[in-house]
């Protein structure tokens, strides 16, 4: 690894790094934001889910501007504009100056993720991108999963408005960073943005999206939710119609028919789903069910933090030289197993022999999971379509997480309780499975036929 490669790594790795972190940090910090700021649960609901909305309906917007405009620069604004949020988030006087911020924040991340990853692809190639990928999910993992054991320590010690305002620091650090990264010569794609597309596709994806959050409050039968339901559902429609004929397309839909990027995308979906919520059960029934505090119920994450830290870059490496398909069906094999062994969980609750080895498999399987994922969706296509396909990746494990999590209440079937936890539980191990099965059959480990959509806009087409 160079030394220029080993900084454009850790400027990935620090930019993903608080945007993750920041989808979680904030679960364990609400009690404190509704006692003080009020709003009870319509803002504990639109403090988190304002993020998720924003995020999720612009990262495929984002993806293509990171292509068109290059990963660094989009990196630098997408940096500026989530710090800004963030001290908007930590000052703010009242709940609706909160949510706008969180908002903002959520666009911000929408230009942080995919840019991240896409940067890496752009600079990396064969097996060192594997290991570089390994790398950057490792971390993001951490992030992820560790967020309400940070967050738990923060609010406890100095209030929760620190979660927000430490984000400045390694923003600070990162833009700094950034300065010694550009982008490789020829690494845009050199297209115009299609701002149609980009519209569609928005509202495509906010419209569903805002509807799965409010219809938890108001059904589905209210016109709150069955307007933007139907509106984002035609636009979505519309936009794929548009993305077919468009000379520039935001999306080029052939991306779709490079196998690994199309099975990949459907694994992430079933996997990712698992992933948002398993581990959210899990903390739920700690702290509800058997009486943790908030942060002994976020420190049960932290087996399932470490592993994917010391195992991601070597599982990366391995994947990159014997290719990522047996590591794509055996994590998810893994991870269920590990859900599997939380139905020893009863009515005499032993964290040490019910839940801990099972939290150890979940974190070894998904660790095992990731970073090929990653790799055979983005090494499947053009690197100067990289930040696209990250985007689709990120929009595809975002959604379907959401609906995953909007299908809690009738998983449970009322409170949670011993049996709501072990329907729970059996869902997410069914995932899990259907994941692991749907990367056995449809991977290969043959080298990518050239990208379609490199062909359409490779240098030399007329």
């Amino acid at each position: 690894m160079t030394g220029r490669q080993k900084y454009v790594l850790v400027v990935a790795i620090l930019a993903s790094f608080v945007p993750f972190l920041d989808g979680t940090i904030v679960n364990v910090a609400l009690p404190s934001i509704v006692d003080e700021l009020g709003g009870g649960v319509v803002t504990s609901q639109w403090v988190l889910d304002g993020y998720l909305l924003s995020l999720a309906s612009l990262i495929l917007l984002a993806g293509s501007v990171s292509d068109s405009f290059g990963r660094a620069r989009v990196l630098g604004i997408g940096l500026v504009l989530f710090g800004a949020a963030s001290l908007a988030c930590a000052l703010a006087p009242t709940a609706g100056v909160l949510i706008a911020a969180r908002i903002a924040q959520g666009v911000g991340g929408a230009l942080l993720v995919p840019s991240s990853l896409a940067i890496i692809t752009a600079n990396f190639d064969g097996a060192a991108r594997s290991r570089a990928i390994g790398l950057w999910t490792g971390w993001t993992g951490v992030a992820f999963i560790a967020g309400p054991v940070f967050g738990g320590a923060l609010v406890d010690l100095i209030g929760w408005r620190w979660i927000f305002g430490i984000n400045v620091l390694p923003i600070a650090i990162t833009l700094y960073l950034l300065r010694r990264v550009g982008d490789p010569e020829g690494s845009r794609s050199g297209v115009r943005i299609d701002f149609l597309g980009a519209t569609l596709g928005a509202l495509g994806l906010a419209g569903p999206v805002f509807a799965l959050i409010e219809q938890q409050r108001l059904g589905w039968g209210n016109p709150l939710v069955l307007l933007p339901l139907v509106l984002g559902s035609i636009s979505f429609v519309a936009y794929l119609l548009w993305e077919r004929r468009a000379a520039d397309p935001m999306l080029p839909l052939s991306l779709f028919g490079v196998r690994n990027f199309a099975v990949g995308n459907l694994a992430t979906a079933f996997i990712y789903a698992a992933l948002a919520l398993g581990p959210l059960v899990v903390t739920l029934y700690l702290q509800q069910v058997v009486g943790f505090p908030a942060f002994l119920a976020g420190l049960a994450s932290l087996p399932s933090a470490v592993i994917p830290l010391f195992l991601s870059g070597t599982v990366g490496a391995l994947a990159g030289r014997f290719g990522a398909r047996w590591f794509m069906a055996a994590g998810p094999a893994v991870a269920a197993a590990g859900f599997a062994w939380m139905f020893l969980v009863g009515e005499r609750f032993d964290f040490w022999t019910q839940m801990l080895p099972g939290l150890i498999l979940f974190g070894l399987g998904i660790t095992i999971t990731v970073a090929p994922l990653t790799a055979a969706i983005l090494g499947a296509i053009d690197t100067r379509r990289s930040g696209i396909g990250s985007a689709v990746n990120n929009a595809v494990s975002r959604v379907a997480g959401l609906v995953a999590i909007a299908t809690l209440g009738a998983i449970f079937g009322g409170p949670l309780d011993l049996a709501a936890f072990h329907r729970a539980i059996g869902v997410a191990v069914a995932l899990l499975i259907i994941g692991a099965v749907v990367s056995a059959i449809g991977i290969t480990n043959r080298t990518a036929s050239e990208d379609p959509a490199h062909a359409e806009q490779s240098p030399t087409s007329p």
